[in-house]
């Protein structure tokens, strides 16, 4: 796992950028490495979050559903995510099949704060959750 060209790898003692108030080598360090899977459909949700913020381009891929996933990535090191707040969470849990994760994500991106709200749907495929697709609520 390394980070996309301009970022840096994860401090593995610091508190995780998902903001569950663990540390990432204990809350999504092992999802990134591929050592665990996101046993619900938020835990997935938050580890993405945390790999948009360390630039780990591989587990977002990895992550996202082959019927809706992108060639490729390019993540913008200038990007800076600064915290996830979960909204709603809807089914998604590790009996489910299907959820939806409403969250909102603050950023700051060439000197100005940004948000970005959205609506996450998650799938299992091969009895994992993916990422499948989103509702901007820009």
């Amino acid at each position: 796992m390394s980070p996309a060209p301009g970022f840096r790898a994860a401090d593995p003692a610091a508190p995780c950028p998902c903001g569950s108030g663990g540390s990432y080598r204990s809350c999504c360090a092992p999802f990134h490495r591929g050592e665990a899977e996101a046993p619900t459909a938020e835990a997935l949700m938050r580890s993405r979050y945390a790999a948009f913020c360390t630039g780990d381009e591989d587990y977002l891929l990895r992550t996202w559903s082959g019927q809706t996933r992108p060639a490729s990535l390019e993540l913008d090191p200038r990007q800076r995510w600064t915290g996830l707040e979960i909204l709603r969470t809807v089914r998604g849990r590790a009996q489910d099949a299907l959820g939806t994760v409403e969250f909102r994500a603050g950023y700051r991106y060439q000197g100005r704060d940004g948000e970005h709200r959205e609506v996450s749907t998650f799938v299992r495929e091969e009895g994992r959750w993916v990422y499948r697709e989103a509702l901007d609520l820009r």
